[in-house]
């Protein structure tokens, strides 16, 4: 339980550092440079638990798996990172969450995984509480009078629905892969995949000159939400080898509510009514889920 608190902790804290990261750089650069700082820390996992000398033992098809669900990754991160950069973490992070609903229909479709009326309930609950918390963003001048007029668009909320769309295949192609591998070195090679694949599109881009330009702050934030990425890893791994999946996943989820405290610490988002009824729909069908 205790790993399983620490793991959504650190995914929370690392929403909010990857905004402040990620403000005055390209949001594919920021997620190729946390990507290196993730893989030293999943490797180090690795080399900590003893499980790198079994990676001669891993087939092809869980290879497969492992790079597919490691694209999924890598793509899910892109697009998450870019709807953080043009949107409040307040909407972006609970659009974010329907990957938990997605996980479960992909799960009934192609794992042929059964649900009960109270996990439907639940999916309900977090599919309604999302959408009561995606309002469009605006903003005003400083001169008085002046009408609110929106403020990025919509185009947070299309970033951010396909990292959820992309998580839960995360999810799916990992649960494949991961069953002939260690579950810290699968996710090592996810990483390395993920890594590979967002420098490959800042080099398509040519974003890879803007980082001299990036600033000591900038560098800090970054490396931070690079590390609290990788320890929120590290508990999550370590609460799913000490319990039940059923629960450990619904709690990481509810990471939720540390990134919206901090968001409104930090950048000042507060929630309208409609929103705070719609947060606490999906922490009510979280907890379903735990229960």
């Amino acid at each position: 339980m205790a790993f399983a608190v620490g793991s959504a902790l650190f995914a929370g804290v690392t929403a909010v550092l990857a905004k402040l990261g990620i403000r005055d750089v390209d949001s594919n650069l920021a997620t190729a440079l946390r990507s290196a700082v993730v893989l030293v820390l999943a490797w180090a996992l690795v080399f900590m638990v003893g499980s790198a000398p079994t990676i001669g033992q891993i087939d092809g098809r869980t290879w497969l798996f492992l790079i597919l669900s490691g694209l999924a990754t890598g793509a899910s991160w892109l697009c998450y990172f870019r709807a953080l950069q043009i949107g409040d973490v307040n909407k972006v992070v609970p659009v974010d969450k329907t990957s938990t609903v997605l996980t479960m229909l992909l799960a009934v479709v192609f794992l042929g995984e059964r649900v009960n009326a109270l996990v439907v309930a639940a999916m309900v609950f977090i599919a309604l509480g999302t959408y009561l918390m995606i309002e469009r963003r605006a903003h005003a001048r400083a001169d008085a009078g002046e009408p609110l007029r929106p403020a990025g668009g919509w185009m947070w909320l299309l970033y951010a629905g396909g990292s959820a769309l992309f998580a839960a295949l995360t999810a799916i192609l990992g649960k494949v892969g991961i069953e002939g591998v260690e579950s810290t070195l699968g996710t090592a090679i996810r990483t390395g995949v993920v890594l590979l694949m967002a420098w490959l599109v800042v080099l398509v881009t040519g974003k890879q000159r803007a980082i001299r330009g990036i600033d000591g702050r900038s560098w800090l934030f970054l490396v931070l939400s690079g590390v609290t990425t990788g320890l929120s890893w590290l508990c999550y791994y370590r609460a799913l080898q000490e319990g039940p999946a059923s629960v450990v996943v619904p709690l990481d989820k509810l990471s939720i509510l540390v990134s919206i405290g901090f968001g409104a610490l930090v950048f000042g988002e507060r929630l309208s009514l409609r929103a705070g009824i719609g947060l606490a729909l999906i922490v009510a069908g979280t907890l379903a889920l735990v229960l």
